[in-house]
């Protein structure tokens, strides 16, 4: 009888025991990570905050020094317009059809040079009231001989002559006025209704709003209406500037300033203070100041917008980056550091506020080290160390109950 052999099914169950015997001293043996150190924040000692050395926030706040206050260049808003002492608007006094241009943009002109011709039924008219007055006065002044003659023969009543005068006298009057009218646009002792419009002042044609043949009407004439044409001196223009009330005892008649135009980069202009406004603009809060400046190159243009620089005096106090001051409510307030890594907030009191400098009249000294970026982040730290000492690990411990 053949003998079966017996197969060995322990061997599978011992190897899988032997591997997870294995797995689990490989487990055991292995060392497990550290646990992740905890962030050390600063912490409150008084009114100070204090940042562990080598805090990686540091390097975030920068600082600078409060400077003895003297002078303070101050920058205003600006716009450059035509000199209007220089400048002449020319508008139609009379309806009628443009027949002849003269002059051109761009074109000089001198003073009395005529430069538009217009076919006005209107100016016609008033030049025949011009004729009929002085058809007038030659008759009256024929009646008051006339009555002179009477009056010396005995024959007319002084009644009479002293009508007869006051008449010549009136016809005179109306000759004159009406002849003035008609020589004030070119006008002669014909009616041919021909009506020529002057240059009164001397410079350069600098807008031109009219056309040949042309139709003209005497109501689009007045503020707010186009000009045929401005004339203008270009080499002397108005600077328009918008001054804050502390600026304007700066901006007074006479005073002088820097002006900065973005258009032209690395050129100062300079100008003169002409005049100043008397009241406050109650829209913008402003001051309207009136400067003059030369343009012999006639590099600047009217409307330009530029920036205006002045040199203000100051008083005591020092000057500090506007960026390091900060309003809570009604109170201003800056950082200072004290020390490597120490920090106090202070309240300050400002005597001028601008966009770039601020003027501290007291809470600083000169040489305090302000806070300029990032002041926000420090605020926020100073918030969340009062808020949380106790989770704060650099505070000092608690000390153990006593053991009873």
């Amino acid at each position: 009888m053949q003998e079966t052999p017996v197969k060995n099914f322990a061997l599978p169950s011992a190897f899988s025991l032997f591997a997870l015997t294995a797995a689990t001293l490989l487990v055991a043996c292995t060392e497990a990570p550290p646990p992740p150190a905890a962030e050390v924040r600063p912490i409150i000692q008084g009114s100070q905050l204090r940042f562990p050395p080598g805090h990686p926030q540091l390097s975030l706040l920068k600082t600078t020094a409060a400077v003895q206050a003297t002078t303070l260049s101050v920058d205003l808003p600006a716009r450059l317009v035509w000199n209007e002492e220089r400048t002449q608007r020319i508008y139609a006094p009379f309806a009628g059809r443009v027949t002849q241009i003269r002059v051109d943009l761009g074109q000089a002109v001198s003073k009395g040079a005529s430069l538009l011709s217009v076919s006005s039924p209107e100016f016609g008219a008033a030049q025949a009231d011009a004729a009929k007055a002085m058809t007038d006065a030659k008759v009256t002044e024929k009646a008051l001989a006339r009555q002179k003659e009477l009056f010396e023969a005995g024959i007319a009543a002084r009644k009479d002559l002293e009508l007869a005068d006051a008449d010549a006298a009136r016809a005179q009057a109306e000759a004159d006025r009406a002849n003035a009218r008609t020589r004030l646009y070119g006008g002669s002792h014909q009616v041919n209704q021909q009506l020529h419009l002057m240059a009164d002042v001397s410079g350069t044609v600098v807008e031109r709003n009219v056309n040949p043949g042309q139709e003209l009407r005497s109501e689009q004439s007045g503020p707010g209406m186009p000009a045929l044409f401005v004339i203008t001196d270009p080499t002397q223009l108005w600077v328009q500037i918008d001054a804050k009330e502390a600026d304007v005892a700066t901006l007074k008649p006479g005073s002088t300033f820097d002006l900065l135009v973005q258009a032209l980069p690395g050129q100062v202009f300079k100008g003169k203070v002409v005049a100043a406004a008397d009241f406050i603009d109650p829209n913008t809060r402003t001051i309207k100041i009136r400067g003059a400046i030369a343009n012999p190159q006639r590099l600047l243009k009217a409307e330009m917008l530029g920036t205006a620089r002045i040199q203000r005096q100051l008083g005591q106090g020092v000057v500090v980056p506007a960026s390091g001051v900060f309003l809570r409510g009604t109170q201003h307030r800056v950082f200072v550091e004290t020390a490597p890594g120490t920090f106090e907030v202070r309240e300050v009191v400002l005597t001028y506020e601008g966009a770039k400098e601020s003027v501290v009249g007291s809470g600083l000294a000169i040489g305090d080290k302000v806070v300029t970026d990032n002041g926000l982040l420090l605020a926020r730290e100073f918030r969340m160390a009062a808020d949380l000492p106790k989770k704060n690990p650099m505070a000092e411990p608690e000390q153990p109950a006593a053991v009873k």
